[in-house]
């Protein structure tokens, strides 16, 4: 057991489990258009108003018949056409076929489109098609609400909207829907040695690059970003910047100052104005972690560590503003992947390695490290397709054996 991974850490599990069930919903419900529900979260049940499709029509360009009145001979007269977007409903003359095109509506009497490609016009009269093979009923037909029968829920409440939803809904013809307000989440890092990119790092200075990391992950939710800057190390104004923070926003997120002998204001001042649990968690990398209410909103304290910040963000923080903005997250699944090298490993905690998931020659999912795991080491993270999920009991990995890994979705990507 590592230094780090004494007994009394959190498991990472208890965390996710007291997180859950202490953070609640802080949206409003309100009306958006469907040109503005890319990314929003349903706030209702979507029912489908419409059948779809909402007749029955062909898939394929060709001929309908009425697949019992195909005659031996397989050749039948032509009666009229059809075009999609027609909206007379001309009825198939018995012993006939019908000329159609892909999405046509199938007239009454069809039961059975034949493609292009298996019939034939007659050379001396056009108005004669003869059908090269038998036909079932059915053939190449698109039924009435076969995709998406009227009354039936399509999208259900809590569901974040990607490009195929938007589709779904244009396909039902609803331009409006209900969803829940975006998420107001406050930022800020504290810290004199922090400067911003762009200037001229002097001796004792770090860019502030957590900010910047964590905002961009932001950016991919359903939230609106207040940005503080940078607060510098003095009791008033950290104290200033939580109390304007808890004023604007749902979520108050900060990094650094939630491990043991920081030397900053940010713990005095939430002891003095919130209710806030400082962690040691069953976790590598981000063992310290800060969570609990403000007098308006709920704050979470990031490790100052990059890397530590970003798995901390992804497998705690990411259920909080999930939980809070009313949207049912699904998480990424955990698959086995056979290790290509070893993995260094203490029993003590769940360790979140990076790594790069590949299929091998022969077909295996394989899994390798991207390098050094250091909780400061950032190519660790640029390198990686996936976590390498080591459980908190396990030690070291041989290669060969298999381990479990998560795929990154978003909001890392």
């Amino acid at each position: 057991m590592d230094c780090c991974s004494q007994p009394g850490l959190m498991p990472i599990e208890q965390a996710r489990s007291l997180l859950r069930d202490s953070a609640s919903l802080k949206t409003q419900i309100q009306t958006v258009s469907l040109e503005d529900a890319l990314g929003r979260v349903l706030a209702e049940d979507i029912v489908s108003p419409i059948n779809i499709p909402p007749f029955d029509n062909s898939a394929m360009d060709g001929y309908a018949i009425c697949a019992e009145q195909l005659p031996n001979n397989k050749t039948l007269p032509l009666s009229h056409k059809v075009f999609a977007g027609d909206t007379q409903q001309l009825a198939l003359e018995s012993g006939h076929c019908v000329r159609i095109m892909t999405g046509a509506p199938l007239p009454p009497g069809c039961d059975a489109v034949e493609m292009q490609e298996n019939t034939e016009i007659n050379a001396d009269n056009e108005q004669q098609i003869t059908f090269n093979q038998p036909i079932n009923k059915g053939k190449n037909v698109r039924l009435k609400g076969e995709d998406v029968k009227q009354g039936q829920v399509v999208i259900p409440a809590k569901t974040r909207l990607n490009s195929s939803h938007i589709g779904l809904l244009a396909t039902l013809g609803i331009n409006e829907i209900s969803v829940q307000s975006l998420l107001k989440v406050a930022l800020f890092s504290s810290g004199d040695e922090l400067i911003q990119p762009g200037k001229t790092l002097k001796h004792g200075q770090i860019y502030d690059s957590n900010r910047f990391a964590i905002r961009a992950l932001l950016a991919k939710l359903p939230v609106e970003i207040i940005d503080l800057g940078v607060i510098a190390d003095d009791k008033q104004l950290v104290t200033e910047a939580f109390i304007k923070a808890d004023q604007v926003a749902d979520i108050v997120i900060c990094s650094g100052g939630v491990s043991v002998g920081e030397a900053d204001y940010t713990k005095l001042v939430l002891d003095e104005i919130g209710d806030i649990n400082f962690w040691k968690l069953a976790i590598k990398p981000g063992k310290p972690f800060a969570y609990g209410k403000l007098p308006n909103s709920y704050f979470i304290g990031l490790p100052g560590n990059p890397v530590s910040a970003y798995v901390t963000f992804y497998k705690l923080a990411m259920l909080v503003i999930a939980k809070t903005c009313g949207w049912d997250y699904k998480e990424p699944l955990a698959i086995p992947a056979k290790s290509s090298q070893d993995f260094k490993k203490s029993p003590g905690r769940t360790d979140y390695q990076r790594g790069f998931a590949s299929i091998s020659a022969s077909g295996q999912l394989e899994v390798k490290s991207t390098g050094a795991q250091g909780s400061a080491i950032f190519t660790s993270l640029t390198e990686a397709n996936c976590f390498v999920v080591l459980e908190q009991d396990r030690g070291r990995v041989s290669a060969g054996e298999m381990v479990t890994i998560e795929m990154f979705a978003e909001p890392i990507l």
